[in-house]
């Protein structure tokens, strides 16, 4: 394995990449044949993204990134479950990357539902309870604190995602207090394309 980079180092990374997508003078690096190459015995990427599934919150894209470059897991409303955290767990233990980002966005569909649900007190039928009821809580905290507005409420639910990730995997945490990894959250704008860092534990 090379070195990798430190927390910080690679949340810097991250978001001049985002500054790009943003400018709209986009790089696309490492998307080549000859990356592509280079990467079929091995992987190295300096930061995993922990987002959701919704079609406008691509991670490669949003921060110019290519082939390799990061490890990304996928959740309607970044639910976390068990595979999540073995996901999580694998890239840290096994890969080695510095940095975890939650990633969160502006008009989730997911935590749109989950509002809905706690208003009419209407449960959603099939596996979407499950995602609604795992974000709940973030909705409950939402609104004791007088937070009722959607793009509020999906950050409080990020910043809730990435506590909830610290405190459910031993893995994680301890790599945080030793200073090997950092876990953050980040909120997408989805009007102007800015990511940006809402919460963490670690340093960047």
């Amino acid at each position: 394995m090379t070195q990798q980079l430190t927390p910080a180092a690679a949340w810097s990374r991250l978001q001049a990449g985002n500054d790009r997508f943003v400018a709209s003078d986009v790089s696309h690096p490492n998307q080549d044949a000859s990356r592509r190459t280079a990467l079929v015995n091995t992987q190295n990427p300096f930061a995993v993204i922990f987002g959701c599934s919704d079609s406008r919150l691509a991670a490669e894209i949003i921060f110019d990134l290519g082939l390799g470059d990061v490890f990304v897991v996928r959740t309607a409303g970044q639910v976390i479950d068990d595979a999540v955290l073995g996901s999580l767990e694998y890239s840290v233990s096994v890969l080695g990357v510095p940095l975890i980002v939650v990633l969160g966005h502006d008009s989730c569909g997911a935590v749109t539902a989950t509002m809905q649900a706690v208003d009419s007190g209407e449960m959603p039928t099939g596996f979407l309870r499950d995602l609604v009821e795992r974000i709940t809580p973030s909705v409950l905290t939402a609104r004791r604190d007088g937070v009722t507005d959607l793009n509020e409420t999906v950050i409080e639910h990020t910043k809730q995602t990435t506590q909830r990730l610290v405190d459910s995997s031993r893995v994680i945490a301890d790599a945080v207090g030793r200073g090997e990894v950092a876990v953050i959250g980040v909120s997408y704008r989805l009007d102007e394309g800015k990511a940006v860092l809402v919460s963490g534990f670690g340093a960047p």
